[in-house]
């Protein structure tokens, strides 16, 4: 009898290894703290386990189509609308998860400038000596927005020798170690930063919102796995873990 009952545990934890999956997630670095928070529950909660790593929205796009593996990534919602179109990732499987805004950084101690209006946010760019920004080359949507908005407001002869480019990672970096003393980043990245403090948002009036959407990679290992991590992005259990870092839900 005590030979069946350990015969019977050892079965049903052979039934759950071999059930619990390996998922490999390709995220954007703004959405890279969400993936991490709900990483707890969700290993927790499946025996499943990931396997993270994050880059620029278009730097995944080139590693994905120079043939990385991936199971779900995690891009903005255009991102995801181009892997679909290349067949990399399942259509079907596209889920709208959340959104987040572009903000102000400086190092912590530093003053912080006046941004309440788009023109106070302009002036406070020209005052700044260095600002510090995404690379738009590197593919990172703030980062290209950002140029635009720069050409808009008519001040990107001005900030362009006083740039400090970050290709990837966080912005903060570069303002935490006197680099740059003005910093913009999607909000989402700089609340993780060291050394830092977040001043606020963009102004309305030129405010970016990136929407971030998940999808199944067309050839993803166990798509009952990679679906259920999905829906633990876009569950309420996850919503509360996303507002703390301040993306709002999908719009």
């Amino acid at each position: 009898m005590i030979r069946v009952l350990a015969l019977t545990v050892i079965w049903g934890l052979s039934a759950t290894v071999a059930y619990a999956a390996d998922i490999k997630v390709l995220t954007t670095g703004a959405f890279k703290p969400a993936v991490l928070a709900v990483q707890s529950f969700f290993e927790r909660d499946t025996g499943h386990r990931l396997i993270v790593d994050n880059d620029t929205a278009g730097a995944l796009a080139r590693r994905i189509d120079a043939g990385e593996a991936f199971d779900v990534l995690v891009s903005s919602r255009s991102g995801i609308d181009e892997m679909i179109a290349r067949g990399k990732v399942v259509a079907g499987t596209k889920t709208d998860l959340a959104r987040t805004g572009i903000g102000v950084m400086v190092r912590d101690g530093a003053a912080k400038p006046d941004i309440a209006t788009a023109e106070a946010f302009r002036q406070a760019l020209l005052a700044a000596p260095t600002v510090a920004y995404i690379d738009p080359a590197s593919g990172g949507s703030s980062g290209i927005y950002l140029a635009g908005l720069f050409e808009r407001m008519g001040i990107a002869d001005a900030i362009r020798p006083k740039a400090r480019l970050k290709r990837g990672g966080y912005v903060s970096d570069l303002v935490a170690s006197g680099e740059a003393v003005l910093g913009l980043h999607q909000i989402s990245e700089i609340l993780p930063g060291k050394g830092v403090t977040y001043v606020g948002p963009l102004p309305a009036a030129v405010q970016n919102y990136t929407v971030y959407a998940g999808g199944i990679g067309s050839a993803a290992r166990d798509p009952a796995a990679e679906k259920a991590l999905i829906d633990a992005f876009a569950s309420e259990k996850a919503a509360a873990l996303l507002a703390g870092l301040a993306m709002e839900p999908p719009r």
